[in-house]
């Protein structure tokens, strides 16, 4: 209900959008803050998406595979797929003066939930503080035959 308040309060004064994540309450600037497109300096793609949106102090990140940039194709190892798709995110992060501690919440979608303990310890291996709220979902089959996408939220304190 907190939460519904707040809402109500930001969007009435014309200052605050309010946004719920894993049930925490992010607030980002309104109209004022602008929006930014945050995309690699690199990108090679010509797809109707950008790496990532910035409003306020709040990124959200679009999807990304583990792609090997040298191949333009999914890697045999899925591990060195997940160190890819997660070095694509932390890219994406540095772009916007971010950095892995400021993901809030996560998303990975995965071919093959058996690849769970595999894609564990990558993941583990990118943070120095706490892990971000997290869901790692069975997808079926992906784009480009990946065996992973990761989706994000960050926010810079």
């Amino acid at each position: 209900m907190k939460n519904y308040r707040m809402l109500f309060i930001g969007l009435a004064c014309g200052l605050l959008i309010g946004l719920t994540v894993g049930g925490v309450a992010v607030y980002s600037q309104g109209k004022g803050a602008g929006r930014r497109v945050i995309n690699l300096p690199n990108r090679n793609v010509n797809a109707p998406f950008s790496d990532g949106i910035l409003v306020g102090n709040t990124l959200y990140l679009a999807g990304r595979l583990g792609i090997d940039p040298k191949t333009n194709k999914v890697p045999e190892d899925p591990e060195q797929e997940a160190r890819l798709m997660i070095d694509g995110i932390k890219a994406v992060l540095t772009e916007a003066g971010m950095t892995m501690d400021d993901l809030v919440t996560v998303q990975v979608f995965c071919s093959d939930v058996a690849l769970f303990d595999k894609f564990n310890v990558v993941y583990r291996s990118y943070f120095k503080k706490d892990f971000p709220a997290r869901a790692f979902l069975g997808s079926g089959k992906l784009l480009r035959d990946a065996r992973f996408e990761l989706q994000a939220i960050a926010v810079k304190p």
